[in-house]
């Protein structure tokens, strides 16, 4: 009970709040409950304001509130306000989101190893050892922008990275963590960039070239992925002309049967990437549900028409 003059004492302030002498202690002694005064006995005294303080810092501790924030929350709410709790509070929910992530991304590892066969083990530790968890894309990034041209303006490389570079899922499964574990492999293997040459069909001359170029095939793709989804063979459309344009654009061409049949030819013998793109398509598709399709298989679909449409007209 307060004694006379309103305070009490730290056993009692403790007893009334529910905790630990030792926590009242801790509080006070890193200044977030101040004391009123101490007894002649050099004994902590706090005042009526003390209880309320103290079980308000004892919630947001329950909250798993580090003691700098609960400062600052302190702070502001004797002055009125209650803008910083609002923000501290997001900020909590940010940090727990990818804690839950980090730890979905290390259970599907772990039934990853789990469930794969005794011989392959080896194997799978290896590759998710690379990995963080939650994983990094940076190396993905850094795998684009060796590839990309040296021109490429940086609104346009970010613009590819978007599409390019695969969101990692918050609740992946085995197969969405072993597909990402290969794409990390993939890309950080020696010289990555050396091996895989930028396509002739993709040196567009110029210093806006490379920005119409991947402009236009993002929008080609975008349509292409859409009668992707819904099962649809390669033909020819408006996806396609928009494919040839964003090349003939970035070359100063025309759109003409020998310019088709010549980039036809071109796309053939270009370079190709294509493991990336399968392991993008797994990482990207939510299990047991239809294959999203990628820049890589976007390209695919909209070739395909090219060649069979120019084959056609050869014939």
């Amino acid at each position: 009970m307060p004694h006379d003059d309103g305070l009490c004492s730290i056993g009692e302030l403790a007893e009334r709040a529910g905790v630990t002498v030792k926590a009242v202690r801790f509080y006070s002694d890193n200044g977030l409950l101040p004391e009123a005064s101490r007894s002649a006995g050099g004994h902590r005294r706090y005042g009526p304001d003390a209880l309320g303080r103290l079980r308000m810092l004892r919630s947001l501790r329950a909250l798993g509130l580090p003691v700098r924030e609960v400062r600052r929350v302190l702070d502001e709410e004797e002055d009125g306000a209650d803008s910083v709790l609002e923000d501290v509070v997001a900020g909590q929910l940010r940090e727990l989101g990818s804690q839950l992530t980090a730890l979905r991304w290390r259970e599907a590892g772990m039934r990853l190893v789990l469930e794969c066969p005794p011989g392959e083990r080896a194997d799978r530790l290896r590759l998710i050892g690379a990995v963080t968890a939650p994983p990094n894309t940076a190396p993905l990034a850094r795998f684009w922008r060796a590839w990309l041209p040296p021109r490429m303006p940086a609104r346009a490389t970010a613009a590819f990275l978007e599409v390019a570079v695969p969101q990692p899922p918050d609740d992946p499964d085995p197969v969405q963590v072993l597909a990402f574990a290969r794409l990390n492999a993939l890309v950080t293997r020696p010289c990555p960039g050396a091996e895989q040459p930028q396509p002739e069909a993709h040196k567009a001359a110029g210093t806006r070239g490379p920005a119409v170029l991947y402009a236009g095939l993002a929008q080609a793709y975008e349509l292409a992925g859409a009668h992707m989804l819904q099962g649809h063979e390669p033909f020819e459309g408006a996806e396609l002309d928009c494919f040839v344009d964003a090349y003939a654009s970035a070359h100063g061409s025309r759109d003409t049967p020998a310019f088709r049949s010549l980039l036809a030819g071109q796309l053939a013998a270009d370079p190709r990437i294509d493991r990336y793109w399968e392991l993008v398509a797994d990482v990207i598709t939510a299990p047991g549900g239809p294959q999203q399709p990628t820049p890589g298989t976007a390209h695919d679909w909209l070739f395909a028409a090219l060649a069979a449409q120019t084959a056609a007209a050869a014939g």
